[in-house]
């Protein structure tokens, strides 16, 4: 995942779609829409066969469209599908272990950065980035007030790139974008019509491109 070297990147969460073809039908129209940093498969409580299985359908799709392929959670299926990266929303003793055995090779960040202290033991870790709010945390409109707050104290203070996630609605995406975070995250609110999501991609960099901060780094 590139550190933008400009303005805040878009970063996607895949849907819980059950069939594997479907869902890497899906994230390729979504992919169509515009930049897209990096892509986030989560397991949504598949078992492993099956979850390797959807990352084995998705991989290829997001490494020809341009952006890293990150498998949330699994390393050990991560490391049957060639991912570029590995998100994993652990604290900072998980997150020390995993970057020791996975890093430089792999992407490795994520985190569970719920306040400051925690966010800067997570860091110590040195992970490629660390996520303020959880990819399954798009529950409101909007994106939780305490991450706001805590990405925008981490891009000000911290080199190590951080991820804000985002709710259900696009409305919030200059607000987020405003925190000087180098990537914002979204699942529900480019997902939840498949035939909608590459329009919402390209609305969602039209409005970085335009209202965006340049972040200069």
């Amino acid at each position: 995942m590139t550190v933008p070297n400009d303005r805040c990147r878009l970063v996607l969460v895949t849907p819980d779609i059950a069939d594997a073809a479907q869902l890497a039908q899906v994230t390729g129209d979504a992919l169509r829409g515009g930049d897209v940093a990096s892509v986030i498969i989560p397991q949504h409580g598949l078992d492993d066969k099956s979850f390797q299985k959807r990352c084995e359908a998705l991989v290829p799709i997001i490494q020809a469209a341009g952006a890293a392929a990150l498998v949330a959670g699994d390393s050990r299926v991560a490391g049957r599908v060639r991912p570029d990266g590995i998100h994993v929303e652990v604290g900072p003793t998980a997150m020390a272990e995993i970057v020791a055995q996975h890093a430089p090779a792999l992407i490795v960040g994520g985190g569970n950065a719920r306040e400051r202290h925690s966010a800067l033991s997570i860091g110590e870790a040195q992970p490629d980035y660390v996520i303020f709010g959880s990819i399954d945390g798009d529950i409101k409109p909007e994106p939780h007030s305490k991450n706001i707050a805590l990405a925008e104290w981490w891009a000000d203070m911290i080199e190590i790139p951080c991820l804000l996630m985002g709710g259900t609605s696009i409305a919030f995406v200059e607000e987020m974008a405003q925190t000087r975070a180098e990537f914002i995250a979204f699942g529900k609110a480019v997902f939840s019509d498949p035939a909608d999501a590459a329009r919402i991609v390209a609305e969602i960099n039209a409005v970085l491109d335009e209202k965006a901060p340049r972040l200069g780094r």
